[in-house]
């Protein structure tokens, strides 16, 4: 593991233009280049469990390619996380395309060796399938978690066609396999169409609480971001962010888009006022690029992964004094 004062940091865009060279995630070093990391950014380009568009499976890359213009400090946060802790690209984690079961399986294996080297994990999918994987793998080290999910939709369906495993299942399956602290789970964005009102009744029965996009205009950032601290507490905390939390406006390329969704803004600001959580691993999801304009989502993305990235860097250094 790397000291506090060694971490290797990008590759100076003053000497080397920012179009240059490897897409690694804000031109960050490889993983097999630093031998080890604090938080290992990796992709899944996985979307086998998808209800509509495909093409999320492109999405780590897209992030990556957008992320190239992310700068080494952060001053809503007043960090430079890649100067307090070693973060790297770990590169991606190839899953079966033509059997999700297969793939669940190989998504939570790699997780254990991520996480079990003691990293912290930053996912770029992929379609949410893959958050049940990495949140079984980081249950084992932590217990049930704390899970804030920030999405246009529930994902707590029971199936699709038959199938247990699909990007809109996860949280169903997370709580019947008791990985989440079911005191501590919430929705954050949600909007739109419903199979019926029993969609809420069931979602309401395994503990979520919900905070709608409207609920965040209304209320602003700063409220929704206190209520959501405290019902979290000092849990090991998992965030898990489809981009389709975004209106359409912000993030167009993305499988699902709902009409009245949060801006980039909002997101950015909940996610800073989460800062004091104990945050553990995190994902954003559900990037696809084939629909994406002048990488706006991409864009968006890359700096909420960066965002996460700075609060897990932070709390490294600070447990670390």
């Amino acid at each position: 593991m790397s000291t506090p004062s060694q971490p290797r940091g990008p590759v100076d865009s003053s000497r080397i233009p920012r179009y240059a060279g490897p897409a690694t995630f804000a031109r960050l070093p490889r993983l097999d280049e630093v031998g080890s990391a604090d938080v290992a950014v990796v992709g899944v380009p996985f979307d086998s469990g998808v209800s509509y568009r495909p093409g999320a499976r492109f999405g780590g890359n897209a992030i990556r390619e957008a992320s190239r213009l992310l700068r080494p400090y952060n001053p809503a946060q007043d960090a430079s996380p890649f100067a307090l802790a070693q973060v790297a690209d770990a590169g991606d984690i190839a899953a079966n395309p033509f059997n999700i079961n297969e793939a669940v399986d190989t998504i939570e294996a790699a997780a254990d060796d991520l996480l079990g080297t003691g990293a912290r994990m930053m996912t770029l999918g992929g379609d949410h399938t893959i958050a049940l994987p990495l949140l079984r793998s980081v249950a084992k080290k932590h217990g049930p978690v704390a899970l804030l999910h920030f999405d246009a939709h529930l994902d707590t369906w029971d199936t699709y066609f038959g199938a247990e495993y699909t990007h809109g299942t996860p949280f169903r399956r997370a709580v019947e396999e008791g990985i989440l602290d079911t005191e501590a789970l919430s929705h954050v964005g949600t909007r739109g169409p419903l199979y019926g009102k029993k969609d809420l009744d069931d979602d309401a029965k395994m503990g979520f609480g919900i905070v709608t996009s409207a609920d965040v205009m209304r209320r602003g950032v700063d409220e929704v971001a206190d209520q959501l601290r405290q019902r979290i507490g000092d849990r090991p905390l998992y965030i898990s962010i489809d981009i389709d939390v975004l209106d359409p406006a912000h993030a167009p390329g993305t499988g699902t888009p709902e009409a009245g969704g949060m801006t980039s803004r909002e997101l950015l600001e909940i996610i800073r006022g989460l800062a004091s959580c104990n945050l553990v691993s995190a994902d954003v999801v559900e990037v696809a690029p084939a629909y994406d304009h002048a990488e706006i989502t991409a864009v968006a993305a890359s700096h909420t992964a960066y965002e996460l990235t700075t609060i897990m860097s932070r709390q490294i250094a600070e447990a670390r004094g």
